[in-house]
């Protein structure tokens, strides 16, 4: 059979959406994000640092691990439940410790003309009352988070405590600040000295990242 031009460009054009289809249906892979910008901050001691980065690091490769197998195995089985269960705890904790290093590795001034410090002022009253009750919400007993939400739907600014990874979240909300109060956070440089950690974490947060993410 005589190959002609039509023939070569209907070829090209199966292959062509094959190539496209396959790239679509391809699962993402999550990649850790290098934080290493972060060494030498002030009140976090490189070593406390590092095994942060591997621990958030453990989060994305099973995040992926976990993404993998669900795809493998029945949706009938037990195992496919309880992972379904646990998927976001493990997702959370990876995009959890991505939000609370981004917003690290700046000087805690904010600057009074910017977005954040004006909704923060008009919604609590004043800078200085936002953040007691930021670091008031933070020295609870408990692991897990400290988030600033800003519910999109009103524009209403939040402080939220986070259970572990995973539970208190506020739905639809944007998180514009997040601090890890997990143990591992700050028992390495602190040791149960909490609020110490609470006030090196104010030192070193980046505005710059946060005026970023508000929204509304």
């Amino acid at each position: 059979m005589p190959i002609t031009m039509k023939s070569v460009l209907a070829f090209l054009t199966i292959l062509t959406l094959f190539v496209v289809t396959t790239a679509a249906a391809a699962p993402v892979t999550y990649q850790a994000k290098d934080f290493s910008r972060l060494r030498g901050m002030k009140g976090f001691s490189d070593q406390a640092l590092e095994l942060h980065f591997v621990l958030y690091q453990g989060y994305v490769k099973n995040t992926n691990a976990m993404l993998e197998t669900l795809a493998q195995i029945a949706s009938s089985t037990p195992a496919y439940a309880e992972m379904k269960r646990r998927l976001g705890w493990e997702y959370n904790g990876m995009r959890l410790h991505e939000l609370y290093f981004g917003n690290l590795g700046g000087d805690g001034k904010i600057p009074p003309d910017s977005k954040i410090a004006k909704r923060l002022t008009e919604q609590f009253g004043s800078l200085e009352s936002w953040a007691n009750d930021f670091k008031a919400t933070g020295a609870m007993r408990g692991i897990g988070w400290v988030v600033l939400y800003e519910d999109q739907a009103s524009g209403r600014l939040i402080n939220t405590w986070i259970n572990e990874h995973d539970l208190g979240h506020l739905a639809g909300g944007q998180p514009l600040l997040v601090m890890d109060v997990f143990e591992h956070a700050f028992i390495p440089d602190y040791g149960l000295k909490k609020g110490d950690y609470i006030e090196a974490f104010f030192q070193n947060i980046d505005w710059k990242a946060v005026d970023a993410r508000l929204g509304k």
